[in-house]
């Protein structure tokens, strides 16, 4: 039997990473989209040719560098839908490929832009983690070098709160990692008790 698909998303800023935690605390297999970007473009990985092809300055070291690539499309923005037809590819490969390897009942894709890129539809359901907008603001303004000028600009590119509120099949605020831990565990008995129903 296939393991239900969840798939987990949310706005910067908003506790994803640490919800993520938690199902993997409770043993769920989580797969995290950034985390597969950066094996993508770890020296000698599949992103690096292609990248390379119309990118030579955005390699370094045998890799992509994400630096030189945010200079790149900062300079040129069209640049970025041409990025996304080598890199999305290459992405859902990787997930595939996790989801073969698995044996657990649930697993959890960690996908920032699950709804902006019509990935919601190769879910069993989905979960959006959100908090308020200062709360939000808050912790996002703390990361290191960031600034509200970009805060801003990661924003512009996410679909709002709202819309996804709309779209998503369960929602958890994360305003206490108590609160946050508490609802990952009643999820997690739910979606068992729907699949064996």
């Amino acid at each position: 039997m296939m393991p239900f698909r969840l798939g987990l998303t949310g706005s910067i800023g908003m506790g994803k990473s640490t919800t993520a935690g938690f199902f993997r605390a409770q043993g769920v297999p989580v797969w995290d989209a950034d985390a597969a970007v950066h094996r993508l473009y770890a020296p000698d990985g599949p992103a690096v040719a292609p990248i390379a092809a119309i990118l030579p300055d955005a390699i370094e070291a045998g890799g992509v560098s994400r630096e030189a690539l945010k200079r790149a499309l900062a300079q040129d923005p069209t640049l970025l839908a041409t990025l996304e037809t080598i890199v999305h590819p290459l992405v859902a490969q990787d997930r595939a490929s996790f989801l073969t390897q698995q044996t657990a009942d649930i697993v959890v894709f960690d996908i920032p832009l699950l709804f902006e890129k019509g990935t919601e539809a190769d879910m069993d359901a989905t979960l959006l983690v959100t908090a308020p907008p200062a709360l939000q603001r808050t912790r996002v303004l703390s990361r290191a070098g960031m600034t509200e000028a970009q805060f801003r600009l990661i924003l512009s590119r996410q679909m709002p709160d709202a819309e996804k509120r709309a779209r998503a099949t369960h929602i958890i605020e994360t305003l206490s990692l108590a609160s946050v831990e508490a609802a990952v565990q009643a999820l997690i008995a739910y979606i068992r008790e729907i699949r064996d129903a």
